[in-house]
């Protein structure tokens, strides 16, 4: 029988993906989205965070929450390989884990000690759906966590998929000023799935209290509509 493990939930990040959909595949990726990291109610100790004001990244260890089943797999498919080919699940960063548990690195833009919710931490280059369980903070250390020789494995591979955005200036007035640029980034990894290739398709994409639908076409993503949620 396994050995089981207790965690408990120290935090939960706020950002602007109310769903799975259009999270980027890695965190910084996307350096312009940014999240709020509020502790829960027995971990709002401000001498929690002392000196965390001199690290400029950290990492998030957090739990796949729309990921939790009760059996597990020992390959899985990656969508950076088309969804066509297996690997074993501890060669990927599969959500679909024996321990649903996922590891971002982070920049910390700024701390406040003092708000109505504890303290709180702004960070961008976020990776994570909005409320995602927090289980652990810890300091992002250059020399020992930086490893410029290290190689890539598969993941080397297949990694153009930027995208021309054609944004009509009317539609992205429609979206606030501050979220545009974290949009943008987001439209030109392409949300789509790797194995989506329908030119006609018209994709939904919430963030940031807006729906933008678009399709894509020889690597053009045209925006279509956006609406308020």
């Amino acid at each position: 029988m396994a050995e089981t493990l207790n965690m408990n939930i120290i935090a939960r990040i706020d950002t602007d993906f109310p769903t799975k959909f259009g999270i980027p595949r890695q965190s910084g990726v996307v350096e312009q989205l940014q999240g709020r990291i509020v502790f829960a109610p027995e971990y709002r100790n401000p001498d929690a965070l002392r000196g965390i004001e001199g690290f400029s990244h950290l990492w998030l260890v957090w739990q796949f929450s729309e990921a939790v089943r009760e059996t597990w797999s020992p390959t899985v498919r990656p969508p950076r390989l088309g969804g066509n080919a297996r690997l074993g699940v501890f060669a990927t960063r599969s959500p679909f884990r024996p321990n649903a548990i996922g590891l971002s690195c982070v920049k910390l833009d700024r701390v406040e000690l003092h708000t109505s919710e504890g303290p709180v931490l702004h960070v961008s280059g976020v990776d994570l759906m909005d409320g995602t369980p927090i289980l652990d903070v810890k300091p992002y250390i250059p020399y020992a966590d930086s490893h410029p020789e290290a190689t890539e494995g598969f993941t080397s591979q297949h990694w153009e998929r930027a995208l021309e955005v054609q944004f009509p200036e009317h539609l992205l007035e429609q979206v606030p000023e501050d979220k545009r640029d974290a949009l943008i980034g987001v439209l030109e990894n392409d949300p789509r799935p790797s194995y989506q290739k329908d030119p006609e398709r018209v994709y939904g994409l919430p963030f940031g209290g807006t729906e933008v639908k678009f399709t894509v076409s020889d690597g053009v993503l045209t925006v279509k509509d956006v609406t308020l949620e």
